[in-house]
């Protein structure tokens, strides 16, 4: 009596339950071809930033979209974690009779590491994705290919000004977010206690050396240098069709983010060896 199913040789069932060895090898053409691409884009990039003319015009625009628009966002979150950090800290430096440090500590912590990474991360959240997504708009839309029609050259004009502002107007976001989370900070302290402003940056001044200000500030340019990076070319290498917008604006914020957590290390790693 036939039972109507059909019995599976093993080579057969192999390939049902282990995975084809195919898609690991186009996981890692992919990742080596956008590797590649980037390179190139990087190249691209420093290739037009040095050859006249220049859109100062366009680079003054994108610097006050960038940098200004996003002043609202940042100061709120900097005076939100100077808050929540001091008050969150209080009680563990209470434990050991060290309360008096707490100025001190969330000073150093906020300009050293968390003001920096923090600042980064919203600013690639709110910018990043912004750039992806209206470079990709206008890549699908073909406002791109009509630039090149026109004689203008669309890299120098929509890239190369975008990356330029976001490498210089983060590192100044980041001062003005360190400047109110401490302002936070002082809040915070105050809850419990009662602390002057001058006698508290005096004590935050006292305890951050130039150490700790310059290597924080010197990586905020490269955080600002490979988000804008990469969120232009996520957006100027968008695929055809509306779903390359969302693409590029998601990607743009994933890839940017861990970017960020990546040059992160590598600069706590250069720093430790000269402190």
């Amino acid at each position: 009596m036939s039972t109507g199913l059909k019995i599976m040789d093993n080579a057969t069932l192999e390939s049902v339950i282990e995975p084809s060895d195919h898609s690991y090898i186009k996981a890692l053409k992919g990742f080596f071809e956008e590797i590649a691409g980037l390179t190139v884009f990087t190249l691209r990039f420093f290739k037009e930033a040095v050859k006249p003319p220049y859109e100062f015009n366009e680079l003054a625009r994108q610097s006050y979209l960038i940098g200004y628009k996003s002043f609202p966002l940042v100061a709120v979150t900097g005076f939100i974690m100077g808050l929540v950090l001091t008050i969150q800290s209080r009680p563990t430096l209470a434990e050991f009779g060290a309360e008096s440090w707490l100025p001190a500590m969330v000073g150093v912590s906020i300009i050293r590491e968390i003001g920096p990474v923090i600042t980064a991360l919203i600013f690639t959240g709110k910018v990043g994705s912004g750039i992806g997504a209206e470079l990709a708009s206008m890549k699908v839309t073909e406002q791109i290919d009509a630039m090149e029609v026109s004689g203008i050259n669309p890299f120098k004009y929509l890239v190369v000004t975008r990356i330029v502002a976001t490498t210089l107007m983060l590192p100044v976001l980041v001062i003005v977010t360190d400047v109110i989370s401490l302002y936070g900070s002082y809040i915070g302290v105050n809850l419990k206690g009662d602390v002057s402003l001058h006698l508290f940056f005096l004590q935050v001044i006292e305890k951050v050396s130039f150490s700790d200000i310059f290597p924080a500030l010197i990586k905020t340019f490269f955080f600002g240098f490979v988000i804008g990076l990469i969120s232009c070319y996520k957006g100027y290498n968008a695929n055809k069709g509306t779903e390359g917008v969302g693409e590029a604006a998601n990607s743009a914020v994933v890839f940017g983010s861990l970017a960020v957590f990546i040059f992160d290390m590598i600069a706590v790693q250069i720093t430790s060896l000269f402190i």
